[in-house]
């Protein structure tokens, strides 16, 4: 009994082993090509958007798990694009931020041209308040994030940063770039850290 399994997990592993060899490369070109065929009719001032920066460039080659040095470099990088309130003021008005966190408004072709504001569609990936059934899971719960951090000024700041830039947060994170990429504006984001950070927020209730 004992040699049959062990000549089972024998033959298991190098099938295994076969496999991994046998994992066809992947072209980046043909899929960067395959992307923009997609969208022949595509309007002009939207075609920046098939070009990847050189932070996607470097997440996309290390398959979302760069090396130690990458990452780093993609932190210092992103970081540097991070833009603060004139006033030095990080929360806003966190009624706004619930209406941006519901609203999935903006960067589709359905969207354009722009008839209203984007919103940051939040809750598709994270849950965030008691009263919203229906969220994503792709993102952590931030049900409480203020009150278990005792609302602190440190912890305000983290969230604007990662808000504003998920990547000088976290390298090769999943969240939009929704401030560098100009996605929500300064006082947009202000209002989301205010509905994740403000302790009048139905987050922290």
């Amino acid at each position: 009994m004992r040699m049959a399994v062990a000549v089972a997990a024998l033959v298991f592993a190098g099938s295994c082993a076969v496999c991994a060899q046998d994992k066809p490369a992947v072209d980046a070109a043909k899929v960067d090509a395959a992307v923009v065929a997609a969208f022949p009719s595509v309007p002009d001032d939207w075609k920046s958007r098939f070009v990847q920066d050189e932070t996607m460039k470097e997440c996309s080659a290390h398959e979302n798990v760069p090396p130690k040095a990458v990452a780093d470099a993609i932190q210092k990088r992103e970081r540097a694009r991070i833009e603060y309130p004139a006033d030095g003021k990080l929360v806003g008005d966190w009624k706004e931020g619930e209406k941006l966190a519901q609203s999935g408004y903006g960067l589709r072709f359905t969207d354009y041209p722009a008839r209203r504001a984007n919103g940051g569609n939040c809750y598709a990936c994270h849950q965030l308040t008691k009263a919203e059934v229906s969220y994503g899971t792709i993102g952590p719960s931030l049900l409480g994030y203020g009150k278990v951090r005792n609302f602190s000024a440190a912890d305000t700041k983290a969230v604007y940063d990662k808000i504003y830039d998920s990547q000088a947060a976290y390298p090769c994170s999943n969240m939009p770039r929704f401030g560098a990429n100009k996605v929500l504006t300064v006082d947009q984001i202000k209002d989301l850290v205010a509905l994740v950070m403000s302790p009048d927020s139905p987050v922290n209730k």
